[in-house]
C-alpha cells in the first residue's frame, strides 16, 4: 500500500468514525457508504485510491471481518431468548437455505443459457448464506422483537458454516473432479469435517483462551491497554484453525463466541466493544475495495439477466421459501416479511464467490457478475430500508397490541 492509499484510508475512516452515530440514525447504511466511496475513489472513477488486490487478498480481508463479527455477534446472543424460540432458526438454517438454494437454481437455469445444472447450484449455494454484516443494524437494534433478533442472528452466524460443504461438493461435481455416483460419499466426507472440525476447533480453542483469560485477569495480570486484543485473537485463532485443519472457520467462529459469551468474564462488555471496533473497521476496508477493485468491472459486465437474477435472489428466492417454511410457528405475516426481507447478501457470498473464480469454471464470470451484483444490491437495498423497515415493524407491534387491549 503506498502512502497515498494510507493517508485517504485514514482520513475516511477518521471522518466516518466522528459522525458514526449520527451517520446510524440516517437510510444510508455504512457499507453503502464505503462501497460507492471506493469506487469513487478508485481507478474506475477518480483514481485517487490504488487498491491492487488480488482476488485471494480480498477473500482473506472479507473472510477475518466475517470471522470477527460472527464471533462478537455470537457471544452477545440471548441464550435465555434463543432456547424459548429454537424451532425458529432450525427451520430457516433447515428447510429455508435448501430452498432457496433449490429456486435460486431454477432462476439461473431459467436466466442464463450458459449455465448447466451444477454451475447454476453453485450460483445458488454462493448466494445462499445470509449476511452478518449487513444484518447488524437489524439483529442489533433493540426495536426489533427479541425472538426475531436473535433467529436472524442463529441464522446468519451458522448457514454459511453450513453451505462450505455444500459448495465444496457441487465445484467438484462442475469441474468434473467427482462423479455424480461419490457425490453422497462425499457430501458426507466433506459435511463431518468441515462442520465437525469447525465445531471442535471453536469450541476447544475459545474454551482454553477464555480460561487462561479468566485466570490472568482475576490476578490482575493484563495491562489495561491490552484488553482490546483477546477477543481479535480468540476469534481469528478459531477461523484460522479451523481452516489450516481443513474445517469451517465460519463455524468455528461462531461456536467459539456462543462458548465465550456463556463463559462471560466480568470483563465481557470492555472486550467486545475493542473486538467489534476492530470488526467494523476491517469491514470497512472489505467495502471500500469492493467498490474500488470489484464495482467498477461489474459494470462492464453487467447484463438484465444478471440484474434480474439479483433481483429474485433477493426477493422471490428468499421470502417465499420463508413465508412457507415457516407457516404453523404463530409469526404474522408482517414478521414473515421482515425475516425474508432480512437476508442480506454480503461478505460470506464475496468469499465463496472469489473461491469460485479460482476454480477456471467455463461460465466462471458469469457466476461471479451474478454474485457480485447481488451483493452491490443487497448492499443498496438492505442499507436504505434497514431503519424504515424497524420502524414499520415496531409501530405494527405497537398497534396490534393496543388493538389486544381493547
Amino acid at each position: 500500500m503506498n502512502y497515498a492509499n494510507l493517508t485517504i484510508l485514514a482520513l475516511f475512516v477518521f471522518c466516518y468514525s466522528v459522525v458514526s452515530r449520527r451517520a446510524a440514525r440516517t437510510p444510508i447504511s455504512g457499507a453503502l457508504v464505503f462501497t460507492f466511496v471506493g469506487f469513487f475513489l478508485g481507478g474506475y472513477a477518480l483514481g485517487l485510491l490504488d487498491l491492487a488486490i488480488d482476488s485471494d487478498g480480498l477473500r482473506i480481508l472479507a473472510a477475518s471481518a466475517l470471522a470477527l463479527i460472527l464471533f462478537t455477534d455470537a457471544a452477545e446472543a440471548d441464550l435465555s431468548v434463543l432456547k424459548k424460540v429454537i424451532a425458529l432458526p432450525v427451520r430457516l438454517l433447515l428447510l429455508v437455505l435448501p430452498c432457496k438454494i433449490f429456486m435460486g437454481y431454477l432462476c439461473a437455469l431459467l436466466l442464463f443459457e450458459e449455465l448447466g445444472h451444477f454451475e447454476s447450484l453453485v450460483l445458488a449455494c454462493v448466494l445462499a448464506p445470509t449476511d452478518a454484516a449487513l444484518g447488524k443494524p437489524v439483529v442489533t437494534n433493540p426495536a426489533v422483537p427479541p425472538y426475531i433478533r436473535e433467529s436472524l442472528n442463529f441464522e446468519s452466524g451458522l448457514n454459511d458454516g453450513l453451505c462450505v460443504p455444500i459448495l465444496f461438493v457441487l465445484l467438484a461435481l462442475a469441474t468434473g473432479a467427482a462423479a455424480p455416483e461419490s457425490t453422497p460419499e462425499l457430501a458426507l466426507e466433506l459435511t463431518l469435517g468441515e462442520l465437525g472440525t469447525g465445531l471442535a476447533v471453536g469450541l476447544g480453542f475459545t474454551g482454553v483462551l477464555s480460561l487462561a483469560l479468566r485466570h490472568a485477569s482475576t490476578r490482575g495480570w493484563i495491562e489495561e491497554s491490552w484488553l482490546q486484543l483477546p477477543v481479535v485473537t480468540m476469534a481469528l485463532g478459531a477461523f484460522g484453525a479451523a481452516q489450516w485443519l481443513d474445517g469451517s472457520g465460519f463455524i468455528a467462529a461462531f461456536a467459539g463466541g456462543v462458548l465465550f459469551g456463556w463463559l462471560a468474564l466480568a470483563e465481557k462488555g470492555e472486550l467486545l466493544t475493542s473486538a467489534e471496533a476492530t470488526g467494523d473497521v476491517v469491514t470497512l476496508l472489505t467495502w471500500v475495495v469492493f467498490g474500488a477493485a470489484v464495482l467498477g468491472k461489474l459494470l462492464g459486465q453487467l447484463t438484465w439477466q444478471i440484474a434480474l437474477y439479483a433481483v429474485l435472489s433477493l426477493t422471490l428466492v428468499r421470502v417465499l421459501p420463508v413465508f412457507v417454511c415457516l407457516l404453523g410457528t404463530g409469526t404474522g405475516w408482517r414478521e414473515k416479511l421482515f425475516i425474508g426481507w432480512f437476508g442480506p447478501r454480503g461478505l460470506a457470498s464475496i468469499v465463496f464467490g472469489v473461491i469460485v473464480f479460482n476454480q477456471g469454471l467455463p461460465s466462471g464470470d458469469t457466476i461471479v457478475a451474478a454474485v457480485a451484483c447481488t451483493v452491490l444490491f443487497s448492499v443498496v437495498a438492505h442499507g436504505i430500508s434497514a431503519n424504515a423497515m424497524v420502524a414499520w415493524l415496531a409501530r405494527a407491534h405497537r398497534e396490534s397490541k393496543r388493538g389486544a387491549k381493547r
